[in-house]
């Protein structure tokens, strides 16, 4: 009888934290496992049998009456060969399968980028991720010990790590633009879960979502990028940012003519100044340019252009003045069928030869003289 009152009957575990990973059931010199317990491991859970510092057996969801048949590794490491007999090595532990969110992960020391416009620039951020335990007895073997409790403190310091090591490993691969990262949180996000998937396996753990909640830029970019925006030059037309930076230099040095730093205030004046006439130089070079550029005309015979009054083409040699009429409003030479001045427009009027009179529309005679025209 004395024997038999340490059977330990039912061995369950209910777990009321919702951040516990491992328990370990109580087994002390009062109660031993023996035949005929009956085990019950509930959703979400894995029972795993210890013994001698060796995995044993690994239960999943169900009821389980104890004896050898169900535990067959058991019994042959801690040899129940009979019935009430006390495998003193034997221990039980209940592990969490469920799936852990919410998990915070923040930068602690700021995450190096290198960016095509900026450089080097020193991210910080901070999301959540979900993990949960996929495989039971590697998660044992690889993390957990002997302790009597495991929770998601224990070990999310060690997770979080991973995150951050593959969150800096996906912003080097992506080699998205500083400007753009606000809109590839999520692309990110699917990144580091994919990178660190592998490390989270070695542990015997899932990881199932990484979200990306921030990621701030230092405050010196982010003004960089606000000027920019108002310069409407965000594809990176850094010439056009310096001259908009100098402008604002001379202005803020025009508010403050004076004071103790007029050294300083004075270099950068000359660097503002010198900013500002090679943009004023170029804009006045380019007018000049546009206002002295020379008139063409198109070559008579071979269309090439040409100076205009120019006499012969420089390319095909064709003399570019015709003989034909003249113009009787402005004397300008006409093409011989010429029907207007290309000068000055008029409508140009056929004279006889003979007699001089003004012959209109397609006569063939002269209606003066009858001389044929």
């Amino acid at each position: 009888m004395g024997l038999k009152n340490h059977l330990l009957k039912v061995i369950e575990w209910k777990d009321d934290t919702h951040t516990s990973i491992v328990y370990r059931f109580p087994v002390d010199d009062r109660y031993a496992i023996m035949q005929g317990s009956r085990l019950i491991v509930n959703p979400s859970q894995a029972a795993v049998f210890t013994s001698r510092g060796r995995i044993a057996d690994v239960f999943g969801p169900g009821s389980y009456k104890l004896d050898t048949d169900v535990i067959p590794i058991l019994t042959k490491l801690a040899n129940w060969k009979y019935a009430f007999e006390n495998p003193k090595d034997a221990d039980v532990y209940f592990v969490s399968t469920k799936q852990f969110t919410n998990v915070k992960w923040g930068t602690t020391n700021p995450i190096m980028m290198r960016d095509a416009d900026f450089g080097a620039i020193r991210l910080r951020g901070y999301g959540n991720f979900s993990f949960k335990v996929s495989d039971p007895a590697k998660f044992m073997a690889e993390i957990f010990g002997t302790v009597k409790k495991f929770t998601t403190e224990d070990i999310s310091n060690y997770l979080k790590n991973i995150i951050l090591s593959t969150l800096t490993d996906s912003i080097g691969e992506s080699k998205i633009p500083a400007l753009d990262l606000a809109a590839k949180y999520s692309e990110l996000g699917d990144k580091t879960q994919e990178i660190a998937s592998d490390r989270f396996a070695e542990l015997g753990l899932e990881v199932t979502d990484v979200t990306i909640q921030n990621l701030s830029l230092p405050p010196e970019v982010e003004k960089a990028l606000d000027e920019r925006s108002t310069m409407g030059i965000l594809g990176g037309v850094m010439g056009t940012y310096q001259q908009y930076n100098a402008t604002h230099a001379m202005r803020d040095m025009a508010k403050n003519p004076g004071g103790s730093n007029s050294a300083m205030n004075m270099g950068m004046g000359v660097t503002a100044g010198m900013a500002m006439g090679q943009m004023m130089g170029q804009q006045f070079t380019q007018g000049m340019g546009a206002k002295d550029a020379p008139k063409t005309a198109k070559c008579v015979k071979c269309g090439a252009d040409i100076k205009v009054g120019a006499k012969f083409c420089p390319e095909c040699g064709a003399k570019q003045t015709e003989e034909g009429k003249t113009c009787p409003n402005c004397g300008a030479t006409v093409k011989a069928n010429a029907k207007f001045c290309s000068e000055c427009g008029a409508a140009i009027v056929k004279k006889c030869p003979k007699c001089g009179a003004e012959v209109k529309g397609k006569s063939k005679f002269c209606p003066e003289c009858g001389e044929k025209l």
